[in-house]
């Protein structure tokens, strides 16, 4: 079974009925702030970065189906739309979001910044890994225009993995694109966070 069977396997096990879901809504809703507060990474003005497990999807799910009550039909869709983004335990997985709140400034920089997510790479211990883009997502359009949402796969070598969970490696995400150049260290917190996604 793949990876991305296995989690949607597991994610639909975890899914909770309206009722159920409604009496455990706030105490959840804590627990996932908790978990993403140091999963959240400002990188440059506008890019941030959301490191999603198992927990974020599920939550997300969960949260989808009880706004939108879509029943069984929205469930699968939600499924297959979300499952891809679990890590598989030898990679990151992020949504990158370019948050801009002026609509005219958003618009121009996401013209600039066509193909950002082929310009993005976390670096462990002076090592890139380069994102890879959730398949069959088209992100940068003909005229170069680039979506304000990007969901980003790094693969790590055992190597890399190992440098995540020492303390004493740095680990850097970067971003060099022509018009967006930019690089953050991650806090010793943060890298705690991310590592427990890796096996």
């Amino acid at each position: 079974m793949t990876n991305t069977a296995t989690a949607l396997k597991q994610l639909r096990e975890k899914i909770l009925d309206d009722a159920s879901y409604s009496q455990q809504r706030k105490q959840r809703r804590e627990a996932i702030i908790a978990l993403k507060r140091h999963r959240r990474i400002a990188v440059g003005p506008y890019a941030v970065f959301h490191f999603e497990n198992f927990e974020t999807m599920l939550y997300q799910i969960q949260e989808m189906l009880w706004i939108e009550k879509g029943g069984d039909e929205q469930l699968e869709d939600e499924l297959s739309a979300y499952a891809p983004l679990v890590p598989n335990g030898s990679e990151l997985v992020a949504t990158m979001m370019l948050e801009i709140d002026s609509k005219s400034i958003r618009e121009a920089v996401l013209q600039q910044l066509g193909d950002v997510e082929m310009s993005t790479a976390i670096e462990i211990a002076g090592e890139k890994s380069a994102a890879q883009p959730e398949q069959d997502i088209e992100r940068t359009t003909e005229d170069g225009k680039t979506s304000s949402v990007h969901f980003l796969h790094f693969p790590l070598t055992s190597k890399q993995a190992d440098a995540m969970r020492d303390a004493a490696s740095e680990v850097h995400i970067v971003i060099e694109h022509p018009h967006y150049n930019y690089r953050v260290v991650l806090s010793a917190e943060q890298k705690q966070a991310l590592a427990a996604d890796l096996a």
